[in-house]
């Protein structure tokens, strides 16, 4: 712009006309007629609007090519400047995105003057630094909870096994030791869940093996046959494929396929069925869980994923139910960077599908 501007204006001025004075000169002594006079006046004025245009046309081209020549210089300057200023945001912006919860003793540590870049790297160096320790502090915390809080619940399920181990136990003791365990037993289960939902959400996978979602789930259905027996449901297993393998925690993965497996058979009615299949595809692959039921609301089994959050009071009749065991699924879901889909079956019932990809190479979410 300021090229054009200074194209212009040159233009302007070129434009003008300069007066010029001519000298005084003493008349010939022999006067030459009018007419022979004015044309030589006018040939004159011809060859200088001729000199004038001549003029223009040149100051004209010479402008053109150095605005072209300038466009040209600003251009490389510009981006060379402009990329000796952007270099150290791109540092910043590449060594961030490899930053993540595994690597958060990692800084930035950008070099240079103490400018506007290096305040930004500072920042983020001291937001990781709070970040690190705030995920030291968490990870503590589920490494020692479950010793922490397993501690009074063994304790008290001591207590209740010397006091129904008396001779003289009463059959009311006996009753409010058995309905106490009971409730111990709900207790710890809810504990657990607490403790692998803390786990997921922090991505600790520390034991990343190659998994089979087959076997999982083999070993889940038949653990529970009894379960499934009791409730008089049929199973459709005929789909569970060798080839669905993928690469995770052993630990949390069965953990996920269990309370699939669970929320499939305790909220289910009696006398339904349940469908267990794996689906391998464009390498990822899936676990698929459907259940007969009643007809369900999609914006309330949206909220399934959020802990403690269940559905209308046939869902929750049981037990054994803690509101967690979707919670959990979704977190270890996320930790081996899944997707969980629950829809609403239009006919009654429930369809749950992961998907996982099975490659190792993953990146942290």
């Amino acid at each position: 712009m300021s090229g054009i501007v200074l194209l212009v204006l040159t233009n302007l001025l070129a434009g003008e006309r300069v007066a010029v004075t001519a000298p005084v000169r003493s008349p010939p002594a022999e006067q030459t007629s009018l007419a022979a006079a004015q044309e030589l006046i006018h040939g004159l004025q011809a060859q200088l609007s001729e000199m004038e245009a001549a003029r223009s046309h040149q100051l004209l081209a010479g402008s053109l090519i150095a605005l072209a020549v300038m466009v040209v210089v600003s251009v490389v300057l510009g981006g060379i400047v402009a990329g000796r200023v952007l270099r150290p945001l791109r540092t910043i912006t590449a060594a961030t995105r490899q930053i993540s919860a595994e690597n958060l003793h990692e800084r930035l540590a950008v070099p240079g003057p103490a400018d506007e870049v290096k305040d930004l790297a500072d920042t983020i160096d001291d937001l990781l630094e709070r970040l690190e320790a705030s995920f030291a502090a968490q990870r503590r915390f589920v490494a020692n909870a479950s010793h922490e809080l397993r501690t009074p619940l063994a304790t008290m399920r001591a207590s209740l096994d010397v006091a129904v181990a008396k001779p003289r136990a009463s059959t009311q003791t006996i009753t409010l030791a058995n309905r106490f365990r009971t409730e111990l037993d709900r207790v710890d289960r809810l504990l657990e869940g607490l403790l692998v939902l803390a786990r997921a959400q922090h991505d600790v996978l520390d034991d990343e093996t190659p998994v089979s979602l087959r076997h999982l789930a083999s070993a889940a259905l038949t653990a529970r046959a009894t379960n499934i027996a009791e409730k008089n449901l049929t199973l459709d297993d005929g789909d569970l494929r060798d080839t669905a393998s993928i690469h995770g925690s052993p630990t949390l993965l069965a953990c996920m396929v269990d309370n699939v497996i669970d929320n499939a058979i305790v909220h289910n009615q009696n006398g339904g069925w349940i469908r267990v299949a794996t689906e391998d595809e464009h390498g990822t692959v899936a676990l698929v869980v459907e259940t007969s039921g009643a007809v369900l609301d999609q914006e309330h089994v949206d909220r399934l994923t959020q802990p403690f959050q269940r559905l209308v009071a046939d869902r929750t009749g049981s037990e054994r139910g803690s509101g967690l065991g979707l919670s959990i699924v979704a977190a270890i879901t996320d930790a081996h960077i899944g997707r969980l889909q629950l829809h609403a079956r239009p006919a009654g019932g429930l369809r749950v599908v992961i998907s996982l990809p099975r490659t190792a190479e993953r990146v942290p979410a």
